[in-house]
């Protein structure tokens, strides 16, 4: 992933509410028998006498609620850009398991500029890995032969996958969606359906959910490439106690327009202690302090990372290559 998308993609999941409803399950689970006996006592003769009544007895219906929301409402992307993710997590908040049918769309949903193309084909992947990108370990979803079964409370993540047609404009916005609908029933909150010789009723979302995600083209992308050696201190390259290792990230602009106040950010390693004085941009020295001379710093809060101002780039920026070490403890 970009690192233009990535950093877009968290900026609008902060400004954008993704869901109207609680996602917490929905009272004492399906299938629990309440039962109450009554009793009587009086006195007779000298005696307490108690006689109980009759047990009654009620097997609680299953509601059928479902709520979906999305990681990443806006992801950036190129014109001709392939394998773009939306990432959805579908929570079962009924009160008893059920089973849900996965539907995206992304021809003809109002609002936006173009239609994105659905992957084929299949457009609709579980993140197995739980990564946030289509990877080799996610699973094709396949309507009707692998719906999620989720227990009350249980969610699952998935990702509706798209490309963006090459004649997309930037600017432009495409949205897609994903609709989820309980297997058992969907409708006006409060229809009954007869499941298994119980009752399944629809809760309040209708037990169908829809939520859509933007792509929106930009002509210039940042692409970062990681790479690293390893130099220990008997000469070899082993990744052991006191060992170094050197990292270079090469950041490349690609494409037309201006990517703007970009910064670079990189979190140190845990078991591994940063070097003081090996951040470096460009194969140019920066301080570990920043300031207003200065690209470079290294902080320890919230928590130890490197961060580099890299500012406006255009492809005639050409890369840029920032490189610094950490030593293993």
């Amino acid at each position: 992933m970009s690192l233009v998308r990535s950093m877009a993609a968290a900026a609008a999941a902060l400004a954008l509410s993704t869901t109207a409803f609680e996602t917490q399950a929905a009272g004492t689970a399906a299938g629990t028998n309440i039962q109450n006996t009554a009793q009587v006592s009086y006195q007779v003769g000298g005696s307490t006498v108690t006689t109980s009544s009759n047990t009654s007895s009620v097997t609680v219906a299953e509601i059928l609620d479902v709520v979906v929301t999305i990681a990443n409402p806006t992801v950036a992307s190129a014109a001709g850009a392939t394998q773009q993710e939306l990432v959805f997590t579908v929570t079962n908040t009924g009160n008893g398991s059920e089973t849900f049918e996965l539907i995206p769309l992304s021809a003809g949903v109002t609002g936006d500029d173009f239609d994105p193309d659905l992957a084929t084909p299949n457009s609709i992947f579980f993140d197995t890995d739980n990564s946030g990108d289509l990877s080799a370990p996610d699973t094709a979803y396949i309507a009707g032969t692998n719906d999620p079964t989720l227990a009350a409370d249980a969610s699952v993540r998935v990702l509706v996958v798209n490309s963006i047609p090459a004649a997309a404009t930037d600017g432009a916005r495409g949205r897609s969606q994903l609709t989820a609908r309980a297997r058992s029933g969907f409708g006006d909150p409060g229809t009954n359906f007869p499941v298994g010789g119980a009752d399944a009723v629809v809760g309040t979302t209708r037990a169908e959910v829809t939520l859509f995600g933007e792509y929106q083209v930009q002509g210039l992308q940042l692409i970062a490439a990681k790479s690293q050696t390893i130099a220990d201190q008997f000469g070899a390259s082993r990744p052991i106690p006191g060992a170094r290792i050197n990292y270079q990230i090469v950041v490349t602009p690609s494409g037309t327009g201006t990517a703007l106040a970009a910064m670079f950010s990189d979190a140190i390693p845990a078991n591994t202690t940063y070097v003081a004085g090996s951040l470096e941009l460009n194969n140019t020295a920066l301080t570990d302090t920043g300031g207003a001379d200065d690209a470079g710093e290294y902080t320890t809060a919230p928590s130890p990372q490197v961060r580099v101002t890299l500012g406006d780039l255009t492809s005639a920026s050409g890369p840029q290559t920032v490189e610094f070490a950490v030593t293993i403890n």
